[in-house]
């Protein structure tokens, strides 16, 4: 996932049992194919280079088991460890709060729920039958990327679409390709981890 050309679209797949989806670059590129794999006690998620799944290029996984404050580490085809994204423990459970630690396990950005009514009326409906399929289309939250000036860098939005199932992540101002990279790696991840919540 060099030379990324944003936005990046993510477009969950509806025909399969896994929690999958493709990511497209602004030309409609597959720049990975995101696969978590189910039932599992600690998140897996691979991320491969294209939908024939022939090439892993990156690994998520958690630090610990099924946890809403776990960490989820980003490695590279060699193993070595690209930075994480951990939770926020109480604070993600009214509006979610993320933050993204770089390699050297400093922390490097903050990612927040823009406005957590959107996502509370988003659930409340989509436990309505029939109604549920078309909460896609009313309501959309939206996810902020910022540095630790509190600096927009990055924003993850919801898409009006049918089961709710398409993304789009923005760049927001010039960032150099390793931290594009990992804020890339942890946007798939959270919106794994989000999508699950309702």
């Amino acid at each position: 996932m060099n030379n990324l050309s944003f936005p990046i679209k993510f477009v969950f797949q509806i025909s399969t049992l896994a929690n999958d989806f493709t990511a497209k670059d602004s030309t409609g590129k597959t720049v990975a194919y995101v696969k978590q794999k189910l039932f599992k006690l600690k998140e897996d998620i691979s991320i491969f280079e294209n939908e024939s799944k022939a090439k892993v290029n990156f690994k998520i996984k958690a630090d610990k088991w099924i946890d809403f404050s776990a960490a989820y580490s980003f490695t590279d085809t060699e193993g070595v460890e690209l930075g994480k994204i951990a939770r926020k423990g109480w604070t993600s459970i009214w509006k979610a709060h993320y933050e993204l630690i770089d390699q050297h396990q400093k922390l490097q950005y903050h990612i927040r729920e823009e406005n957590a009514w959107v996502k509370v009326l988003d659930s409340m409906l989509g436990q309505i039958p029939v109604l549920s399929m078309f909460t896609g289309y009313l309501f959309n939250p939206s996810y902020i990327v910022t540095n630790l000036k509190d600096e927009k860098i990055a924003r993850l939005k919801k898409e009006a679409s049918f089961f709710g199932r398409k993304f789009e992540v923005s760049k927001l101002t010039d960032i150099d390709v390793d931290d594009e990279q990992r804020i890339v790696l942890g946007l798939m991840m959270m919106i794994l981890l989000e999508r699950r919540r309702g």
